[in-house]
Formats: structure tokens, C-alpha cells, sequence
């Protein structure tokens, strides 16, 4: 044969084969750059998508807070408001003193959690401490030491969705109050940030006051699994993607790892919020319509 016809025959077997055969793996696991992203088609044009960078690790109320992860720099909660100028979100809740600070937001859920509480009989709830900024943690630091607070840059006070709670009545510990938040809090949105039976995990002793606020659906998977944030978080690195049933709602959530300076395209339909994990990635929690096309999700 021709070597010049040959080459025409090559070239037309190529284009036939290319025309035949996928791109991609739907099925696989799909590595784009240094992201590892859920299998399915990529983002294009005609699809609604959104897009996350590097920055978005730090951002949002997954955030990993401790010893070994700071505080983002610069990461000051918007609308701080002292709880004491309103009164109509604290219903039937006391205050230990008249400089309790929270983000507005932050008091929202906080108020129609309590409202909840009292409606259930639970009357003696006081609200002890909310947001710290740098110099009032390491005020505290400095009394308590420790063993009871942690050093200024390394608690979740400064993020402004922590409460230490009290109660009228007694120790939260074996009061009322104390009781009904671990049975209930996690359908508002909130955890019992430092369990008895988990400090090896979270390196802090037992704090039965501490609530942190991580919202729906992540505090109803974690409440199923008996996880606490540090384990939650390992969980959607391994998992990938979660379907889970909250509040009447399905959601999917899904972890992306995302590098510093990178950015990552993401097909998405209907309502959406993302958060950091403070490490190395960003957990996509999508309802409604969902992800475009997420397939193989575990529920929880």
C-alpha cells in the first residue's frame, strides 16, 4: 500500500475511534490537576455551576478549630451585636452579663432553638459567653489557664458560632437545660462540641455548656454517627460524598480537595452553601435539585 494512502487510512481509523469512545470515566474517580473530584461530566457552559478556590478552605461553619488549626487571619464574624440590645430573641433565656456578644445570624438560630426549649417545658436556660475576639480570649487565657480555655487564636469563640450555655437550675451537666440540648440541639443545627467520651479525640476535658453551630444537615450526620467535628470531617474526606434527610430536606454533601491558588469548576442546580475545613478542602452542601448528577452517594 501507498505510504501516503496509509496514513489517510490512519488517520480516518483515529477519528472514527475518538468519535466512538467516552473522554471520561463516569464511574471513576476523576483527578483534575491536584483535585480529586467526584466522577461525572465536568462543568461546561450550558450547565450551572459554581466555583471554588483556595481562599474557600478558610471560610465558613465547618471550620476545624483547635490546638493544631488555627483561627483563619483576619477571620472576624460580620454584625456583631451585644445580646442584651435584643431582648425579643431572648425570650424566657438569661444572660450572665451585659457584654455577651454574638453575630446576629448567630443569635437567630440560637433564639428559635431556645423558643423550641421552652416550649418543651425548659425554662432555666442563660446564655454564659458567645463571641471573643483575640484580646478578650487571651484575657481568659491568661485567668483559667490551659486546661479550661484555650490560647487566643485557637478557639472557636473567635468564630462567633460557639455559646457556652448555663442553666438557672444547676450544673449543665445534670440540669434539665443540659439534657434537652444533647437530645435536641442537633435538629437546630448545633453540637456538643466537647463530648465526655470523645476528649482523646478533641483534646479538650468534658464542657457540657459548649454548643457549636454547624447547621443541617452536618449536626443530624453527626448525631447519627456519634461523630465529633475533628471525626466528621475525616469522615466526608473518606466518603466524598453523603446523601442525608434533615428538617424534611435531602441534601448532598461533598468534599473537594482544593491547594492554595487553585481553582476548581463545580455543576451545581439549586440552593447551595460552602464551607472550608480549615486543612485542605471544601464541603459542597447542596439541596433541592442538588449536584448535577451525583451518583453513589452513602447515606448516613
Amino acid at each position: 500500500m501507498n505510504k501516503w494512502l496509509f496514513r489517510v487510512v490512519l488517520v480516518i481509523v483515529i477519528v472514527y475511534s475518538l468519535g466512538k469512545l467516552p473522554l471520561w470515566d463516569t464511574n471513576e474517580i476523576r483527578e483534575t490537576g491536584s483535585q480529586i473530584v467526584p466522577g461525572n461530566q465536568p462543568a461546561s457552559e450550558d450547565k450551572p455551576s459554581i466555583r471554588l478556590e483556595g481562599a474557600d478552605v478558610y471560610k465558613g461553619e465547618l471550620l476545624l478549630i483547635n490546638l493544631q488549626h488555627p483561627v483563619p487571619k483576619n477571620r472576624i464574624p460580620n454584625n456583631v451585636v451585644k445580646l442584651i440590645h435584643h431582648p425579643e430573641l431572648l425570650t424566657g433565656v438569661g444572660l450572665l452579663d451585659a457584654d455577651i456578644e454574638l453575630p446576629l445570624e448567630q443569635l437567630q438560630r440560637f433564639s428559635e432553638m431556645a423558643d423550641a426549649a421552652r416550649a418543651d417545658g425548659i425554662t432555666g436556660l442563660t446564655v454564659n459567653s458567645g463571641y471573643r475576639g483575640a484580646e478578650e480570649q487571651e484575657e481568659l487565657y491568661e485567668q483559667l489557664g490551659p486546661v479550661i480555655a484555650n490560647p487566643p487564636g485557637h478557639s472557636e469563640h473567635q468564630l462567633g458560632l460557639s455559646l457556652d450555655l448555663g442553666s438557672s437550675v444547676g450544673a449543665m451537666k445534670d440540669a434539665p437545660e443540659g439534657e434537652w440540648l444533647r437530645r435536641n440541639a442537633w435538629k437546630h443545627g448545633f453540637v456538643l462540641r466537647y463530648p465526655e467520651d470523645k476528649t482523646d479525640i478533641t483534646g479538650v476535658i468534658y464542657e457540657p455548656w459548649h454548643f457549636r453551630y454547624v447547621g443541617l444537615p452536618h449536626s443530624a450526620i453527626m448525631r447519627e454517627h456519634g461523630f465529633v467535628l475533628e471525626e466528621y470531617l475525616e469522615y466526608l474526606k473518606d466518603r466524598k460524598l453523603v446523601q442525608a434527610e434533615a428538617g424534611g430536606r435531602s441534601y448532598e454533601v461533598s468534599y473537594y480537595r482544593i491547594d492554595e491558588g487553585a481553582k476548581l469548576s463545580i455543576p451545581i442546580e439549586g440552593q447551595y452553601s460552602i464551607s472550608g475545613n480549615n486543612t485542605d478542602g471544601v464541603i459542597v452542601t447542596a439541596w433541592d435539585a442538588g449536584l448535577s448528577g451525583m451518583k453513589g452517594a452513602e447515606k448516613p
